[in-house]
């Protein structure tokens, strides 16, 4: 186990999330400690109600833990109070949902811009431009949501989450609402951002297809971190996955 509060672009210890009391009590995660490396795109799958989607919302600082600890970077989010909370994810992590979460009134590029500009942060222009090419997007720029396809909403999230040059970015089922060329090509340009632009993912995803894009797959089960695959192929995920019962 790495050190995550110095090596880690963010990490879990000891981390447990308990809803409910005595006989309804739920452990959606249970002592887990996990870390996601710097520049490296990871995958979290399980069965339903594994716990994966609590674990990102806990890392991301969308829910809290009811112990343990969260790191981004070396900042532990127990520390932080909710302006500090708020400041934190939005200067240092992005995220990517599957309904995309475009604002319609908006061009493609005030989206991508949006939470900057919330910030009252200066885009760096040199580096919004690449994210822009990367997306193939500067055809699109002017246009709002209802103009564009599904897969051209979703490259326009994806840039609105690598704009800021994030810490971190969690994607939640990114490829969820996509046919399977444009989602394979979402995934391109996800796995592009990570060997070209330097960023690091993490993706909850329950497609075996979409996993084999990482470098990385963590597998959970009744809250529990219980398996994890490096440079992981599709059919190995899909063998992992039936052992665990999904």
């Amino acid at each position: 186990m790495t050190d995550v509060s110095t090596v880690a672009a963010a990490g879990a210890i000891n981390a447990s999330k308990i809803y409910g009391k005595d006989d309804s009590e739920v452990r959606a995660l249970d002592d887990v400690t996990v870390d996601f490396a710097l520049g490296q795109f990871t995958a979290i799958m399980g069965p339903s109600g594994s716990g994966k989607s609590t674990l990102m919302h806990c890392l991301a600082g969308l829910d809290a833990l009811t112990s343990g600890r969260v790191l981004i970077g070396d900042t532990d989010l127990a520390q932080l109070d909710d302006k500090q909370l708020t400041s934190l994810r939005r200067e240092k992590v992005g995220f990517i949902f599957q309904a995309y979460n475009l604002i319609p009134t908006l061009s493609a590029l005030e989206n991508i811009t949006l939470p900057m500009d919330l910030g009252g942060i200066k885009p760096d222009q040199e580096w919004l431009d690449t994210v822009i090419d990367k997306m193939n997007l500067r055809n699109r720029l002017s246009h709002r949501p209802s103009e564009l396809s599904g897969g051209q909403q979703q490259r326009v999230a994806v840039a609105r989450a690598l704009a800021s040059r994030p810490q971190i970015i969690f994607a939640d089922e990114p490829t969820g609402n996509l046919d399977s060329k444009t989602g394979a090509e979402i995934l391109a340009f996800m796995k592009h951002a990570v060997t070209d632009l330097h960023q690091t993912i993490v993706m909850v995803t329950h497609d075996p297809v979409a996993a084999a894009y990482a470098d990385r797959v963590i597998f959970l089960a009744d809250g529990k971190v219980v398996d994890e695959v490096d440079n992981p192929t599709s059919e190995l995920v899909l063998d992992r996955m039936k052992r665990l019962g999904s």
